[in-house]
């Protein structure tokens, strides 16, 4: 009888952890790939040490933040941070934009064009693809994600698919396998729908952002 509401749920936190990442990324990776400054290497640097902290080394420090901020039994803990750029996704469309001519950045600054207009209607257009894989990996970790909601939510109508999931099968000593079965399948469904649908810009991104000029 949940289950519309945890998909409801999981669908939102969806939608806010594919915004936030894609666009904090983006501008991330464009800071460390097409302008110049100082430092720019070294700084580029520890963000990727980042991606080398396990998960379970911030849990704590990140409970004790959220606790405090008073956000601890609700989906804001689950999708601000995703506004804040992640690693690993940084350096995925920094090589994707490494690629593009810097002979089309500076045609279009003579032409009198601001940074973010640069960058948003010359590059983000040209990195659909790569943009699509971030997307792409973002809604699956999140459409997924069960130990996030475990950790912060308290409310069974805040809960996600996932551990809805998870409440429905411990909820009784004998699990109804035919009703579990059923709603496993409904979660899965939409990933294996997204990705065969994805599945040429996935193939296209990952390829090309490996490569280098």
């Amino acid at each position: 009888g949940h289950f519309p509401r945890y998909t409801a749920n999981t669908v939102l936190l969806c939608v806010l952890n594919v915004t936030g990442t894609v666009i904090s990324s983006a501008l991330a990776a464009y800071g460390f790939s097409r302008i110049e400054w100082r430092g720019r290497e070294k700084v580029f640097g520890l963000a990727l040490a980042t991606m080398m902290v396990p998960f379970p080394v911030v849990m704590v420090p990140l409970y004790a933040l959220f606790r405090a901020l008073g956000w601890v039994g609700t989906l804001q803990p689950l999708w601000v941070g995703a506004f804040f750029a992640n690693a690993f996704n940084v350096f995925l469309l920094r090589q994707f934009f490494r690629n593009i001519p810097k002979e089309l950045s500076e045609a279009a600054w003579i032409d009198g064009c601001s940074e973010l207009r640069i960058f948003w209607h010359i590059i983000l257009p040209l990195c659909r693809p790569a943009l699509i894989v971030v997307a792409l990996f973002t809604f699956l970790g999140t459409w997924n994600d069960f130990l996030g909601p475990l950790i912060y939510l308290t409310e069974q109508k805040d809960y996600t698919l996932a551990l809805g999931l998870q409440a429905f099968q411990s909820k009784s000593g004998g699990t109804e396998w035919h009703f579990l079965m059923a709603a496993s399948t409904l979660v899965i469904l939409p990933i294996v729908v997204l990705f065969l649908a994805a599945q040429r810009h996935f193939i296209e991104g990952i390829a090309m952002s490996g490569s280098k000029t």
